[in-house]
């Protein structure tokens, strides 16, 4: 009796008479690191994956693309804002291309520490931002991550105060708030391109460059640059972006799903580059880099050579709104240590 009934759906099934199953809404995930499971960024995909495809029950597919697969950065974030691509985690260059407010979160000497940058990202104000966001480009931002913090590398001498960089040819990202930043410590920007990055620090084109640990590990960098300066003077995101042309077409339980399978992806993301972060000093010394890690004292004196200046700049391009609103929650969360 079973086997007949089983034949009877499957014929009026395939007669249309009875609807099949749906088919799964496949959101494609583009990230930007190497396919291992080493890499933050595609750990924490892979997490996002199970997690998802589980809560859902298989109604959303997670297809991963990692390596920049679908494209580079700025035409990710293109295709999150018209659809064709589900879901993007990027760096904040590439969210600053079509939301050029991200550029605030590259204000030097911003957070003291992981803990304080957590609770800004995490609270009232990172939620306010995520929603202006929003509303401006018709992406949404689901959560915020590590992307390294940055330090001052070069081939000359040890770098302990601002002076220290007068007359250094610095290479920077291609954004004004990186050149600003190396201005204002009296030494000479110059925007390359990270591909090219290695061979201008053998040649000499330039002295130094900064980067995060893992970046200066990728490349190489130490083969070419004798000194490291620790003094963590950018706190670099990654966001975890989602189409809201897309999110929009989800039922509440697969919202529920995106929104609640981004926090252990975004923890395993933050916890793998913290832990990077935090060794930085035992890794640059083991391949033979001499390293510096300034005082407390110090680093007030990089901050007041600096961050006036490119907060300025950015109260010019971005308004004063968010650069006063994230100065203000910096200072509430340091408050409340």
């Amino acid at each position: 009796m079973l086997r007949k009934l089983a034949l009877l759906t499957s014929a009026l099934v395939s007669l249309g008479v009875m609807p099949a199953m749906a088919a799964p809404k496949i959101l494609k995930y583009e990230h930007f690191q190497p396919a291992r499971e080493d890499q933050p960024m595609h750990a924490a995909a892979l997490k996002f994956k199970s997690c998802v495809e589980q809560a859902t029950s298989g109604s959303i597919e997670v297809q991963i693309f990692p390596a920049g697969q679908l494209g580079n950065a700025t035409n990710a974030l293109e295709g999150l804002k018209f659809g064709t691509i589900e879901m993007v985690v990027s760096h904040d260059g590439g969210i600053s291309s079509v939301y050029r407010p991200f550029d605030i979160f590259a204000m030097p000497y911003l957070f003291p520490d992981h803990a304080t940058a957590y609770k800004v990202l995490d609270g009232k104000f990172g939620k306010d931002f995520a929603d202006e966001m929003l509303k401006q480009t018709g992406i949404r931002l689901l959560a915020y991550a590590d992307n390294g913090i940055r330090h001052f590398t070069n081939n000359k001498h040890p770098i302990k105060t601002p002076e220290d960089m007068k007359g250094l040819k610095i290479r920077v990202q291609p954004a004004p708030v990186f050149l600003t930043m190396v201005q204002s410590l009296g030494a000479s920007p110059s925007a390359i391109d990270w591909g090219e990055l290695p061979a201008a620090l053998s040649q000499g084109t330039v002295d130094g460059q900064e980067n995060g640990v893992t970046n200066i590990m990728a490349a190489s960098l130490y083969q070419s640059q004798k000194y490291a300066t620790l003094d963590g003077h950018v706190y670099s995101l990654h966001a975890y972006l989602i189409s809201d042309m897309f999110y929009q077409t989800l039922t509440d339980t697969e919202k529920k799903a995106i929104n609640d399978c981004v926090i252990p992806a975004r923890d395993i993301h933050r916890d793998m580059t913290r832990a990077q972060d935090l060794s930085a000093q035992k890794v640059l010394t083991d391949v033979g880099m001499q390293v510096y890690v300034p005082t407390p004292d110090e680093i007030e004196k990089f901050r007041e050579a600096t961050q006036p200046a490119v907060a300025e700049q950015l109260k010019k391009s971005v308004g004063e709104k968010w650069v006063n609103g994230l100065l203000q929650a910096v200072k509430d969360a340091e408050a409340q240590k």
